[in-house]
């Protein structure tokens, strides 16, 4: 038997008219307050049809914002705000349940599967550092003017022509210390 008083019902429908004609007009506390004191109704009423949590969330909220687009629309003549909103809830709940089940996947659930790294992986970048090591230890094996045509030409990319002006020599001299130096690297790096 229940303990509410007869007139509760009217009193609840009249608080629930109250605050969907203030949503209406934008207050969004008045909406706040009709969600509160709908929402496990509503939700239950969606997963009794959709029959799966996550969905009937879904539902819930989907539902909501269409109660705050059209709740300018609700007429108290028409029905109790309870059944309006129900009715709205078990409309979007009937069309999740009617649509094909065929998974669309999400953008960035492929993008994240199909897309490479381009960056290097902890092997290669191991490799990578060993073989730093190797050349610098290789470079330091050089003198001093081979280690410097070395550098300019192939860390700074300069051409030839450009490293015989930058250090002030002759460009076949710059060449036999470029081409000298790499013999000793390439004798180096192979041992």
């Amino acid at each position: 038997m229940s303990t509410l008083p007869p007139s509760m019902p009217t009193a609840v429908n009249a608080r629930l008219a109250a605050l969907l004609a203030q949503a209406g007009l934008g207050n969004r506390a008045a909406f706040a307050d009709l969600y509160e004191a709908t929402k496990s109704k509503l939700f239950a009423v969606s997963l009794r049809i959709v029959r799966e949590r996550h969905i009937a969330e879904e539902v819930l909220q989907d539902s909501f914002v269409n109660i705050w687009n059209n709740a300018t629309k609700y007429a108290v003549a028409q029905s109790a705000p309870m059944t309006w909103m129900t009715a709205i809830v078990r409309n979007r709940s009937l069309d999740i349940v009617r649509r094909p089940h065929v998974e669309v996947q999400d953008e960035d659930d492929f993008f994240a599967t199909n897309m490479e790294d381009q960056r290097p992986g902890p092997d290669d970048q191991l490799a990578s550092r060993r073989d730093q090591v190797k050349i610098e230890h290789c470079m330091k094996g050089l003198d001093g003017e081979q280690q410097q045509t070395i550098s300019l030409a192939f860390f700074q990319g300069l051409s030839h022509s450009e490293v015989a002006s930058h250090l002030g020599k002759p460009l076949g001299t710059v060449k036999t210390h470029i081409r000298r130096g790499l013999l000793k690297l390439k004798g180096c790096l192979e041992s």
